[in-house]
């Protein structure tokens, strides 16, 4: 698949992975969210290496977990902490900011991420694809500042802070993606499936602490949209670690192109939660819209 079209589909699964993660997350404990999804997950990858491992002729490459050294699982742990620490930061975030709010914002990492590839990785995207980036760029900034009209303001709400440093992180790991896929040679099965299983084990020490009451917290319910996460996510970042291995794949232009979900979570936002102030952020969404086109062309 073109890493392009790749990563256009993964932008769809993670705007419904938005979505569900707020109906997760709205009025409910955070860390038993956390860890119940990323268990679904790596229950799933669980099963799959089980099969693998009874019958592997015949069984499809594309879903092969290769054997790896000690040092390589610890590459995959850094990526999991990483991710959790993003992951703790944007759930608390996203439970108390509306989802066109937290949504714009935590799009603003293709920011870090595009700095990050021009001066780490050594990228140079073409002109029209950087305009396209800084035009979608400009438009999340444009659609977070709408938000305002809704009383929230961002030099005072701490969760506008942990929306920030959530999205700083991710960043982070999207660069760091890009390494262990594009140039460390990981298959995208590989680095999800103990992505997964090691996200898991991360949160375990948090959801025991939630469940003994080790700290101040809210009560828990259980809601099918915890599995939706799980998979919408699982179908969102195996693409995405699949257009990372293309070689032509410029890390800034796929973190660019995969927040194209905030085109999904905000519509959905609007339709499912009832939220205020869509016609001010329409414009904003448009231009997100022209951004990706000229990435695209470009």
């Amino acid at each position: 698949m073109d890493w392009i079209a790749a990563t256009i589909i993964s932008s769809v699964f993670l705007g419904l992975y938005d979505l569900g993660t707020k109906h997760a997350v709205r009025d409910n404990a955070v860390l038993p969210v956390l860890f119940l999804a990323n268990v679904c997950s790596a229950g799933i990858w669980l099963v799959l290496m089980s099969a693998a491992a009874v019958r592997p002729e015949g069984f499809p490459a594309l879903f092969t977990v290769a054997p790896l050294t000690r040092h390589q699982h610890l590459l995959l742990l850094l990526k999991s902490t990483i991710v959790a620490c993003s992951w703790v930061c944007t759930y608390f975030a996203v439970k108390h900011l509306p989802v066109s709010l937290a949504s714009p914002i935590r799009a603003t990492g293709p920011v870090w991420t595009f700095l990050g590839a021009l001066l780490v990785l050594g990228e140079r995207p073409a002109w029209l694809q950087i305009l396209g980036v800084v035009i979608t760029l400009g438009s999340f900034v444009g659609l977070s500042f709408a938000g305002a009209r809704e009383g929230i303001h961002f030099h005072r709400n701490k969760w506008i802070a942990w929306q920030v440093a959530g999205t700083l992180l991710g960043a982070m790991s999207g660069l760091y993606d890009k390494v262990l896929l594009g140039r460390l040679g990981f298959s995208a099965a590989t680095v999800q499936a103990w992505f997964c299983i090691y996200l898991a084990l991360l949160f375990l020490p948090l959801a025991i602490g939630w469940k003994l009451r080790l700290w101040p917290r809210h009560t828990f319910q259980w809601r099918w949209s915890i599995i939706g996460i799980s998979l919408a996510l699982l179908l969102a970042d195996f693409v995405y670690f699949d257009a990372l291995r293309d070689p032509e794949a410029l890390v800034s232009l796929v973190a660019s192109l995969r927040r194209g979900s905030i085109l999904v979570a905000f519509f959905g936002s609007l339709w499912l939660f009832k939220e205020k102030n869509g016609a001010y952020k329409l414009p904003a969404v448009i231009g997100v819209l022209a951004g990706i086109v000229l990435t695209i062309l470009g």
